[in-house]
């Protein structure tokens, strides 16, 4: 990585330093002999094209201009290799802080995408999801993520019998469950607390994004499953983009993807919320 990262940057990597956290690869704060400083990640194995698509997703997160987002420095999947800008974290979380990424992820969402899924029909995520474009949220949702987990939950015998017939159930009449049509937007599509920076100055910043073209409610159904989000920063978002009627009922449902995955990955007290979000719809 240090040969093709310093070959693609145009300065040798003089020291690196590893870092926490991630559960796929490793990274790293790296100095570069001209004296920049840049956040580096790798992978053991051969991840397919995982880091140039989160590349692109990263560049098409920030094109929007409505939020922070680090820069691409250099990106390969062979070597597998992503650079980016450094963030200095260690700011606090503010309630005007809360307020402005609440804002500015409205803005975001409503920056808009050009088709439900990804044009370039890229998997993202650990299980390879697929997003080929597809014509409405609901067709997306159903035939992208809820019935492929299914497959792969019961292959893996991650969910009983009960919850795989409940999550195609579901997936099945997603036309009536969803709400309102609306236009695609532009997602994050991981947004958990931990894929959100803040900085010295208290300004957040979105990282290691699975993006696609989705409904709004998705990302802000993640963002309430796994909490770090202030009360603030849902308000500000509501004030800047009002949510149709009926999302608080269909928060269960767009946690259901998110669940299904962790079901998969980690098992434990996951199985048991998957049947909890099911429940409402069963």
């Amino acid at each position: 990585m240090a040969t093709a990262l310093g070959a693609q940057l145009g300065s040798a990597v003089a020291a690196a330093r590893p870092l926490g956290g991630g559960d796929v690869a490793a990274s790293y704060r790296v100095e570069l002999a001209d004296g920049r400083v840049v956040f580096a990640k790798t992978h053991a194995g051969t991840p397919g094209s995982a880091f140039t698509t989160e590349a692109a997703g990263l560049a098409w997160l920030r094109d929007s201009g409505v939020v922070a987002v680090p820069e691409v420095l250099a990106a390969a999947d062979d070597p597998p290799l992503l650079a980016l800008e450094w963030i200095d974290e260690g700011g606090s979380r503010s309630s005007a802080g809360e307020g402005a990424f609440g804002r500015q992820l409205a803005a975001l969402h409503l920056a808009g995408a050009p088709c439900f899924g990804r044009e370039d029909g890229r998997p993202t995520g650990s299980l390879g999801l697929a997003n080929d474009p597809a014509p409405t949220w609901a067709t997306f949702y159903a035939e992208r993520r809820l019935l492929p987990l299914a497959v792969v939950a019961e292959r893996r015998g991650a969910l009983p019998g009960q919850s795989i017939a409940a999550l195609r159930s579901v997936a099945g009449r997603l036309d009536e469950l969803v709400g309102p049509d609306e236009p695609p937007a532009r997602l994050h599509g991981d947004l958990w607390a931990g894929n959100r920076l803040v900085d010295r100055r208290g300004r957040s910043w979105l990282i290691d994004p699975a993006a696609f073209g989705g409904h709004r409610e998705y990302d802000l159904a993640m963002m309430r499953l796994f909490g770090g989000f202030g009360r603030g920063c849902f308000e500000a978002y509501a004030e800047a983009a009002p949510l149709a009627d009926g999302w608080e009922e269909r928060v269960p449902l767009h946690q259901l993807g998110p669940l299904v995955v962790h079901a998969i990955k980690f098992g434990g007290g996951y199985v048991a919320a998957v049947a909890d979000a099911l429940a409402p719809y069963a």
